[in-house]
């Protein structure tokens, strides 16, 4: 097996990892593996100037490319400012202490009641009092 083949063979491996990880670090290093099979191919370099080839490439990814991605694939959250916390809603299906879904400005959102011995029927109106996670802890409206 050549040279050119295992760093063929090294930059798929490391591409095929990248998915499991999706920290574009691997896709990084499968980049500079895939020049150096092609170096290896084209030029027929010796096993030291493929590995210089596999670290600058690598290197260039991580430090060019990998900020550019990372910017391009993040997700922004809703700001903290847009809680429903202190707002009321109206019961669209029945909500006790293990769930139910209850409907803010809009939007359906999964909720519980926060007294566990309360229950709240559709169309009743509710305040969200704190959050748990996504589910809206509802109690009676103020």
């Amino acid at each position: 097996m050549t040279a050119a083949v295992i760093w063929l063979i090294a930059g798929l491996a490391l591409l095929g990892a990248e998915v499991l990880t999706g920290t574009f670090v691997l896709i990084m290093l499968a980049g500079g593996a895939l020049a150096a099979s092609a170096s290896s191919a084209l030029l027929g370099t010796s096993l030291p100037a493929d590995a210089a080839v596999f670290a600058a490439v690598s290197v260039l990814l991580l430090v060019g490319v990998r900020p550019a991605l990372r910017r391009w694939t993040h997700v922004e959250l809703e700001p903290i400012g847009h809680s429903p916390v202190g707002t009321s809603g109206v019961v669209v299906s029945r909500v006790d202490r293990d769930g139910g879904q209850i409907k803010i400005d809009g939007e359906l959102w999964s909720a519980r009641a926060l007294e566990s011995n309360r229950v709240f029927e559709p169309g009743e109106r509710v305040t969200v009092m704190m959050l748990s996670g996504v589910t809206a802890v509802v109690s009676s409206e103020l």
